[in-house]
């Protein structure tokens, strides 16, 4: 019964760590990255329309993405909206194609950026430790209905905890990365 808990929540900690790899993925680093541009969204026909669903998205070079409206009448609603985006881009088009180039980070955008990713790293922690207190109230739950033995409560306990610190280091890992991506000129 006990292995239930342990395995619900080894699940759940494999979808943190990939919501926070989701996460990461949208905060820049100084090369051209498309998921930079997911939460640009588009007017088209009155509905706010995200980017990859009116236009080819590619990325041309390092520093520069470009984009192919499906329809040459959008050219400038995709403009206005990436340019109203937070991510500080500037487009231009020649009439077919948008160029989005990707400006270099300044040190002091390269330190937020960090500090973002960071920030990022610590809510999935906060969400870990959420989860294992949790999976610990479950296995009590289980303990006090004398479904499982004093002893075996224990032991989830520090399968339990186990479980969270290598997902935790894990996390570490992957933002230490990040920070690295991100210092990179």
């Amino acid at each position: 019964m006990d292995q239930l808990v342990l395995d619900e929540l080894k699940s759940s900690y494999e979808a943190t760590i990939a919501g926070l790899r989701v996460a990461l993925a949208k905060i820049r680093t100084g090369r051209a990255n498309l998921n930079m541009l997911d939460s640009v969204r588009v007017d088209y026909y009155g509905q706010p329309t995200p980017l990859a669903q009116v236009a080819t998205m590619k990325v041309a070079d390092p520093r520069l993405i470009t984009l192919l409206p499906w329809e040459k009448g959008i050219i400038q609603d995709i403009e206005r909206a990436i340019s109203a985006s937070d991510l500080g881009l500037n487009p231009s088009n020649d009439g077919n194609i948008i160029r989005v180039p990707i400006p270099a980070l300044t040190g002091e955008r390269r330190q937020d950026l960090v500090r973002m990713a960071r920030r990022e790293a610590e809510d999935h922690k906060i969400s870990l430790r959420n989860m294992r207190r949790d999976a610990n109230d479950q296995l009590k739950a289980l303990e006090k209905e004398s479904e499982i033995t004093e002893d075996q409560l224990h032991r989830a306990f520090t399968k339990v905890d186990a479980l969270t610190e290598k997902y935790s280091n894990l996390i570490d890992e992957i933002v230490a990365a990040k920070e690295t991506d991100i210092s990179e000129i």
